[in-house]
């Protein structure tokens, strides 16, 4: 695979992902009695409706990371009414948690393909591994197997950074349900703020990168066990 084609598989593969966090939460908020994402149309799994509402997120930073820096970065979101939130925290909190969880289910497939792949003999264990790959074939890496990495790798990550307990990520509305309801109203008052959550997209870009590396390894030992990688 040349640059420009795993940038673009980073690419669809950012734009699929996030697409079906965002409808989770959508979706998850339209069954919890908030229709507002639904009626933005947002609970689809088609990107537009997704794209039409963060087109800068979703599609030119994406876009232009992949193809310039080898991976991607952007953002996306979804619509919901904070007065219902106030009045269901445990709605919201399960809204919070739907998009993680879509990322973590299609981790949970892609590994699942590649550890097939594995078991019958059409991918075999990389001599140097990385996110875009996590298997080839006895021939080399080709478009599958970058791609089925890619999106392990990149939902792993999806999720695991957004449920990490710091506004405006969905980790800190999930964590709001364990606080009593004063701490849990200052929490939503913060996540509301524009500072707060500024603050805390900081302090997670700051402490994430040092963990990317204990979870890829992790990944990398379920799917190779056998396997010894310095």
């Amino acid at each position: 695979m040349d640059n420009l084609g795993t940038g673009l598989i980073w690419f669809v593969a950012f734009l699929l992902s996030t697409t079906v966090h965002e409808a989770m939460h959508a979706w998850a908020a339209w069954r919890g009695g908030d229709p507002t994402a639904y009626h933005g149309g947002q609970v689809s799994l088609s990107p537009l409706p997704h794209i039409r509402r963060e087109p800068i997120g979703m599609l030119v930073v994406p876009l232009l990371t992949a193809l310039t820096q080898g991976w991607v970065m952007g953002w996306a979101s979804a619509p919901y009414d904070p007065y219902w939130a106030a009045r269901h925290p445990r709605r919201a909190a399960v809204m919070a948690a739907a998009g993680p969880a879509g990322n973590f289910l299609i981790a949970a497939a892609a590994f699942a393909m590649l550890k097939g792949g594995l078991a019958m003999g059409f991918f075999i264990a990389p001599e140097t591994a990385r996110f875009a790959s996590m298997v080839e074939t006895p021939a080399g890496p080709n478009v599958v197997t970058t791609m089925l990495s890619i999106f392990l790798m990149l939902n792993v990550l999806l999720g695991t950074f957004n449920m990490l307990p710091l506004p405006p990520l969905d980790g800190a509305s999930v964590m709001s349900i364990f606080l009593p309801s004063t701490m849990r109203t200052r929490l939503r008052e913060l996540t509301q703020s524009g500072m707060t959550s500024m603050l805390g997209l900081v302090v997670a870009w700051q402490i994430f990168p040092h963990m990317t590396g204990a979870f890829f390894s992790l990944v990398l030992w379920a799917l190779h066990p056998q396997a010894s990688y310095s």
